[in-house]
């Protein structure tokens, strides 16, 4: 079992600014990531399609605030953006992978802005 699959957070915080997530897991790994990330990256159906290959490129988005962090069961939590985006389903799991493969995905990210020809600024 990898670490992801067996990750549980002893901490979430949201920072002052609401711009950054911290989780930290009973294994003392610690990831700060930010709600831009967290919130092109969604879960969601909406950002992630129903079938690979589906997934949308959000832009502009270098502003967007973590609103609220709703519990769901004891297994993930639901993140709430200020741009009322809602639906995704934050498992301890995929916190975990995001936070260790957030350079990635953020270059993965902007990669895909550039291609597109979009921004990260609204």
């Amino acid at each position: 079992m990898s670490n992801h699959e067996t990750a549980w957070p002893k901490e979430l915080r949201v920072s002052s600014d609401r711009r950054t997530l911290t989780v930290r897991f009973n294994d003392d790994r610690s990831y700060e990531i930010e709600a831009e990330l967290l919130r092109v990256r969604s879960p969601s159906a909406e950002v992630q399609g129903h079938a690979p290959g589906q997934r949308v490129t959000v832009g502009g988005k270098s502003e967007v605030t973590i609103s609220k962090v709703l519990p769901v069961g004891n297994y993930a939590v639901r993140l709430v953006f200020d741009d009322t985006h809602d639906t995704g389903i934050f498992t301890w799991a995929f916190l975990s992978e995001l936070g260790e493969a957030k350079d990635e995905r953020w270059v993965e990210y902007i990669a895909e802005l550039t291609e597109k020809g979009m921004s990260r600024i609204f």
